[in-house]
């Protein structure tokens, strides 16, 4: 039981990682169109997306990958709580 927590756990981290990598990416002119760039969009825009519904750009500032990285924050620590509830 404790592998699989920790198995999502370190899953939603490192989703959390390649979300802040794919938006630091939109600095670099180009990067988003190399195989590395294209691989995080494959799997990160599909997610942003969600939130791009009903959160609208305040001028250029896209203010979706906050609000993403915000929501795996708090099912991270819902995974850690549900984790010792069911634990101890």
């Amino acid at each position: 039981m404790t592998a699989l927590f920790n198995l999502l756990f370190l899953g939603i981290q490192l989703y959390s990682f390649a979300l802040i990598i794919y938006i630091f990416m939109s600095w670099f002119p180009g990067a988003r169109e190399s195989s590395f760039g294209s691989f995080l969009a494959k799997i990160c825009e599909p997610y942003l997306e969600q939130f791009r519904r009903f959160i609208p750009p305040l001028g250029m500032i896209d203010l979706s990958p906050i609000v993403a990285i915000f929501v795996l924050y708090l099912a991270r620590m819902g995974l850690n709580e549900l984790y010792y509830m069911l634990m101890f």
